[in-house]
């Protein structure tokens, strides 16, 4: 099983299979409009920028389960990354990455990437999973973690 297997909706509504991504190196982000991480966007076009025609896609999938920092529509949040963050890079409909009702792709995700102490759910708005051209998953990167601190591991995986 990879990242492949999976589908999605897009920010627009489309349903969109990650088959598409296949060969790509993909780094997915859970995202939201009000949370402290939220200048990371400037970071993640800047990364997306700078390696997409290397093929390096980023995918942002607005949650609201933290602290309810995504409380808009998608229409709101395409509205809030372009305006204030010329985001260009693929955005996906709200989804939940832990519980119950996470969607598969996040439950797979974690499986395959543990967080700190073993830890699978998703702490925090802006994990970042990065996943090899073999869509499998490479690493987990905490809210934390800075995009440009991923480019290293970004260029590593592009060249393989």
């Amino acid at each position: 099983m990879t990242v492949y297997d999976f589908s999605a909706k897009t920010i627009t509504g489309e349903d969109k299979s990650l088959k598409d991504y296949e060969g790509k190196v993909l780094l997915i982000v859970n995202v939201a409009s009000k949370c402290g991480f939220t200048p990371q966007y400037k970071g993640l076009q800047e990364v997306y920028d700078k390696y997409k025609d290397q093929g390096l896609e980023i995918l942002g999938f607005p949650c609201n389960q933290f602290g309810g920092q995504e409380p808009g529509t998608e229409a709101d949040i395409t509205s809030f990354c372009e305006l204030n963050y010329g985001v260009n890079f693929p955005m996906f409909a709200k989804v939940d990455v832990k519980g119950d009702k996470a969607h598969p792709l996040y439950t797979y995700m974690t499986e395959q990437a543990p967080g700190l102490l073993g830890m699978k759910a998703v702490k925090w708005n802006f994990t970042k999973f990065l996943i090899g051209k073999d869509g499998k998953v490479v690493g987990r990167f905490a809210p934390q973690t800075k995009p440009v601190d991923l480019e290293v591991e970004i260029e590593k995986i592009l060249g393989e």
